[in-house]
């Protein structure tokens, strides 16, 4: 089994004839869209409409396929300064793209009647949500000249802090045990079950963290305040409302999940302060005891085990993930392993190209690894889902991005915990929570944190030590007497990716969504079986076309009320209930 992913189906390499060919088409495709922008007569007839889509999608299809070519051989080589610069190549013909874009969805949104049009033409029906969307975001369009130059600008902006950001979390050199390691695998060994290591490692990545703070600082804080601006300029609100309708999702779902969390903060430190005092703690679980194993965990697994025992488990939910399962490690989907300029954590990237997905990670053999595998692997099921679909079609919104990656989890883990007895059973239902800990309460103080630089970056700002205390007080908010305060993680700031993004903002909560939709639905399969199945599948193939809470109603659901919400969490509370008994 290969152990790094292959590319060569895109391109093989920059040297491909197909890569130049296809950036020669894709800046053939931004000539056509300016040139169509360019047309007043038809205005919304059918036929020039049709027009309009077509030439958007061959240029998302274009798009789609080098930039995904070049981000991915990136996140596994920060440091190559050639992908640097073919990247900066491709954003730039895309800020080009800009004005045309904008006058397009314009002229789109001078259409009184989709529907009307829907009927005439399946290309339009196919978009019809797109475009009904579309007459809304038109609203917060700037003039197409100044679309072109924010586009323009975002290059040595947002875009540039958000390179600098992964190329230093990258490459920092972290001094751990009389050598040198990426900050990927210190990381890791926050899951060791040597105490000693744990700790050390903890003080060790918290040490390196200071050599490029002030870096990230900045990063963050030119990141956040482009963002603000352009909220502000656009007529939103706050980046939360531009967020929530980049997403589909209303703010009373949003509402009514935070109100349930809430509510529940107190069962979860109930976990965490069991755990601390199992593990000989009298105030509180120290942040680097977080991830602690408990009962029996010391097997790892190879990468053929970790392949056979997801299989087995999948296939008792569907064959069909199972045998995507079974394709992503035969066919090099998956790189596997830590390495020196390799990306941190772990993602899915659809490839639609190829009707395939590329999944990081960095693997340690432990069963939590497995869970990530899991977790990406459902990310490519939902991708999967999306195959037949038309190309501007395959994008779904943020909140329900985490959903079939969560359910996976559910089902491993559950699957696991029918047979195991003892410390085995002890181990599964601690890892369990700790998942479930991290995607509801450590979301929390990540949103919480965000929301506080949004609104005090306004005013100030926040130098590295403002981050920290700012982090400090999120988690105080979120995880309370569960965490010892002596021992909290100051830096979490600086090492999730998802606060640098310049044009995504709050990609934290989606993670809660996930876990309690997921964790909802689950409960209907159990009750449901294969029928549920389908409906799942359809519930997935449907997500880039239409909002959140029409996809909670395709499955018997309210997303706006606090009720299911709590149901979901009362199903975790179970589990702390049972672990506690333990």
């Amino acid at each position: 089994m290969n152990t790094e992913w292959s590319l060569d189906g895109i391109y093989r390499g920059m040297e491909d004839p197909a890569y130049e060919a296809d950036i020669a088409a894709l800046e053939k495709s931004v000539g056509d869209m300016k040139a169509l922008a360019a047309q007043t007569e038809g205005g919304t007839e059918c036929a020039h409409v049709e027009e309009l889509l077509l030439a958007e999608e061959k240029f998302t299809e274009l798009v789609s396929r080098l930039y995904s070519y070049l981000s991915l051989r990136q996140s596994v080589n920060t440091e190559d300064g050639e992908i640097m610069a073919q990247i900066g190549r491709i954003e730039s013909i895309l800020s080009a793209a800009a004005a045309a874009q904008a006058a397009i969805k314009k002229q789109l949104a001078q259409i009184e009647d989709v529907d009307a049009l829907a009927a005439k033409s399946e290309v339009i029906k196919a978009y019809s949500f797109k475009l009904k969307e579309n007459k809304k975001e038109a609203k917060h369009l700037f003039s197409d000249e100044v679309e072109e130059m924010a586009a323009a600008m975002n290059m040595s902006g947002g875009a540039a802090w958000s390179k600098l950001f992964s190329y230093l979390t990258s490459t920092v050199k972290v001094d751990y045990d009389g050598g040198e390691v990426t900050l990927s695998e210190v990381r890791n060994l926050a899951h060791s079950p040597n105490a000693a290591v744990r700790k050390a490692a903890y003080e060790a990545e918290l040490a390196a963290y200071e050599k490029i703070e002030d870096a990230l600082a900045f990063s963050l804080n030119n990141i956040k305040a482009q963002v603000r601006m352009l909220c502000k300029k656009r007529g939103y609100e706050s980046p939360l409302q531009m967020t929530l309708e980049q997403s589909c999702m209303s703010r009373e779902t949003l509402d009514a999940m935070m109100e349930a969390i809430q509510e529940y903060l107190p069962v979860f430190r109930k976990y965490l302060r069991k755990k601390a005092t199992l593990l000989g703690y009298n105030n509180g679980l120290p942040w680097h005891e977080l991830f602690a194993p408990m009962g029996k965990s010391g097997k790892t697994f190879s990468l053929e085990e970790a392949r056979d025992c997801l299989i087995r488990t999948f296939e008792e939910f569907t064959p069909d993930m199972a045998d995507m399962m079974k394709e992503a490690f035969e066919n090099e989907w998956i790189d596997f392993y830590p390495k020196k300029g390799k990306q941190g954590g772990a993602f899915c990237a659809g490839v639609p190209s190829l009707k395939e997905s590329r999944i990081l990670t960095n693997y340690d053999g432990h069963f939590g690894s497995i869970d990530t595998l899991a977790h990406e692997l459902g990310h490519a099921f939902h991708n999967r889902q999306l195959e037949q679909e038309r190309p501007m079609n395959q994008d779904y919104p943020m909140p329900v991005a985490e959903t079939a990656s969560t359910f996976n989890e559910i089902h491993l883990v559950r699957t696991a915990l029918k047979t195991a007895e003892g410390a085995e059973k002890l181990n599964l239902l601690e890892s369990d929570l700790k998942e479930q800990t991290q995607c509801i309460v450590d979301i929390y103080s990540r949103y919480l944190f965000e929301t506080a630089v949004f609104e005090e970056g306004g005013n100030k700002f926040l130098m590295a030590e403002d981050c920290k205390e700012l982090m400090k007080k999120a988690q105080q908010e979120a995880y309370g007497d569960g965490l010892d305060p002596a021992y909290m993680h100051p830096y979490m700031w600086a090492c999730k990716s998802h606060y640098y993004s310049e044009d995504l903002s709050f990609y934290n909560f989606p993670y809660a969504f996930g876990t309690l939709f997921a964790t909802g639905l689950y409960s209907r399969f159990l009750a449901e079986g294969e029928p549920f199945v389908q409906k799942y599948k359809a519930m997935l193939a449907a997500t880039p076309c239409c909002t959140i809470e029409e996809a909670g109603a395709m499955m018997g659901i309210d997303l706006t009320k606090p009720d299911f919400w709590r149901e979901s969490l009362s199903q975790i509370a179970k589990t702390v209930e049972e672990f506690c008994e333990m």
